[in-house]
């Protein structure tokens, strides 16, 4: 599926915008046609094309990133697919119930080098959930986001030419069962979290919108 066609299924009245970002509201998608998208604007975008945030979530699937090794494959049956793609990191979940914000920028536009855009996209998720009285923190030798140990946002990206795709996935409340079949990002053990779990009821829609407020106030 193109990014036209993704694009052109959306109502006019979703799609917001902020100095220099155009955040697209697309709802459930499947992954791999929404990977497609992302890498089509990525190298179709001209010099002056507008950087984009893309907030969705996805049916359940099981991503393998560049650094995915075959150990990492779910260790049992469960019917939900793996999709091999080309963003940093090894294997995560997507699932309902999780945000999912891609960032397409131009980073030399910005002025941004990887890890300050990763650090920004933490902070994001840091910020909205210590508005709901969590506290939460990054770790520099594994990106994400993280409460009391556990994970609860998880990070990956591709940089081509200078721009940026893919982004983060923060649970909000959702089914974390397939987690416990793989090592999340490649770590065995490794907890994983919720929104809901923390205390916070509200909607993935409502954190959804919270997020991309603070990663474009987090944005250079």
């Amino acid at each position: 599926m193109a990014l036209a066609t993704l694009a052109a299924e959306m109502p006019a009245a979703a799609r917001v915008h902020a100095p220099e970002v155009q955040v697209r509201r697309l709802g459930r998608v499947e992954y791999e046609p929404t990977w497609r998208a992302m890498q089509a604007f990525t190298a179709q975008r001209a010099a002056d094309s507008a950087d984009e945030l893309w907030l969705l979530e996805h049916p359940p699937v099981y991503t393998l990133g560049v650094a995915g090794r075959a150990e990492h494959l779910p260790r049992a049956a469960n019917g939900i697919p793996v999709v091999r793609a080309d963003r940093g990191g090894q294997i995560t979940y997507h699932g309902p119930g999780q945000v999912v914000l891609y960032a397409l920028l131009d980073l030399r536009r910005r002025g941004l080098t990887v890890r300050p855009l990763v650090r920004a996209m933490e902070l994001a998720v840091i910020d909205v959930l210590a508005a709901h009285g969590v506290a939460a923190a990054g770790r520099i030798e594994a990106p994400g986001v993280y409460v009391n140990g556990a994970k609860v946002a998880a990070l990956g990206l591709r940089i081509r030419d200078g721009r940026c795709y893919h982004g983060l996935a923060f649970n909000v409340d959702m089914d974390l069962s397939p987690f416990h079949v793989i090592d999340p990002c490649g770590y065995s053990g490794l907890a994983v979290t919720q929104a809901r779990d923390l205390g916070i009821v509200e909607s993935p829609e409502r954190l959804g919108e919270k997020l991309v407020h603070h990663l474009l106030l987090r944005l250079p």
